[in-house]
């Protein structure tokens, strides 16, 4: 079994950072009052919009740690009509980040990897301009039942401020939505400058 504290290198999308978990507090009721999402799992995510995959996506030099993970995004259905019209995210989004070992062996397979059926780590970005002063929070799950806040102190919030192309989200990274960003004009500058 991998633990969640050896893919911290390797994540993808959101900043699953496990390894802060033992330390943070309970999301209180008040911060998540949009949809509860930050207290309770989003348990039929798989049910949502899947955005994409990545496989040992990193944005750190440091090498891997010997195994292999893939990332899946999916947004709520609702969040995801805005964006198709408005290029924008609605207050009230969540998107959801799941992790997955990859496997290399197994029934047929014989060449490449594909995901196990254990889910190894779920981080939810949701955006709620009410009770979080920069509008978006990560609220990680180590049980997929109860939410913990990352805090806002994190690296994740920073490198989410500086690299996201729109509106704190890796948009650059899911192909489906990178051109309507693109044609409604919402790409971050940043992020346009650096392309």
């Amino acid at each position: 079994m991998i633990r969640i504290s050896t893919i911290v290198a390797s994540l993808p999308v959101l900043c699953l950072l496990s390894s802060m978990v033992s330390s943070q507090a309970q999301v209180p009721a008040a911060s998540t009052a949009t949809s509860e999402a930050g207290r309770v799992f989003p348990e039929h995510y798989r049910e949502w919009v899947y955005l994409s995959s990545g496989f040992d996506m990193s944005y750190r030099a440091a090498p891997q740690a010997g195994h292999h993970v893939f990332d899946n995004v999916f947004v709520d259905p609702d969040s995801y009509r805005h964006f198709l019209k408005t290029g924008t995210w609605r207050d009230g989004t969540m998107l959801v980040l799941e992790v997955r070992a990859a496997r290399a062996r197994g029934s047929i397979n014989r060449a490449g990897n594909y995901q196990d059926e254990k889910v190894v780590g779920v981080e939810v970005h949701v955006k709620d301009e009410k009770h979080f002063a920069d509008k978006w929070a990560f609220i990680s799950f180590d049980d997929q039942r109860t939410g913990k806040l990352i805090p806002h102190t994190a690296d994740c919030y920073s490198c989410h401020a500086a690299h996201a192309a729109v509106d704190t989200t890796f948009v650059q990274f899911y192909p489906t939505l990178l051109p309507i960003a693109t044609r409604e004009g919402t790409l971050a500058r940043a992020y346009r400058q650096g392309e």
